[in-house]
């Protein structure tokens, strides 16, 4: 088995199904009220792909889309969906996409996708002291 196996099964496209404490992460990382209150509604649409040694994701919903590229490993810019510029890096560790951002202000968090037992998407949302889930089923 090879060591990117557990990661090869983010590939695909992927819906919303659920959520807890999305809005205390928001608000823990800096986004502001009202872009908070209008991410709420949003149900985005997740599609992972691969390219050689590069991965790409792009979410897809009514409020924004947004997407980014990267070789795992290596820092890159990204531009948050409420616009905000951070640094980031996607490590692969244990079957589990690991992705570490900082602000402008050296604050960081950490997103952490994997694919459950049961075929979903999980991802946890780590800033400060607030822990948030979402998670999503393979679109058919």
């Amino acid at each position: 088995m090879s060591a990117t196996s557990g990661i090869e099964k983010l590939q695909g496209t992927w819906e919303y199904v659920d959520g807890e404490r999305f809005d205390d992460y928001m608000k823990e990382i800096g986004v502001g009220f009202a872009l908070r209150q209008s991410a709420k509604l949003v149900k985005p649409k997740l599609i992972i792909s691969q390219n050689g040694d590069r991965w790409g994701l792009k979410s897809e919903s009514s409020l924004k889309s947004a997407s980014y590229e990267f070789t795992p490993g290596t820092e890159f810019d990204e531009t948050r969906l409420d616009g905000e510029n951070i640094k980031s890096t996607i490590r692969f560790e244990n079957d589990k996409w690991v992705h570490t951002m900082r602000d402008k202000n050296g604050k960081e968090s950490t997103v952490t996708r994997w694919v459950d037992d049961q075929g979903q998407q999980q991802i946890e949302m780590k800033a400060g002291n607030v822990t948030a889930r979402r998670w999503y089923k393979r679109a058919e």
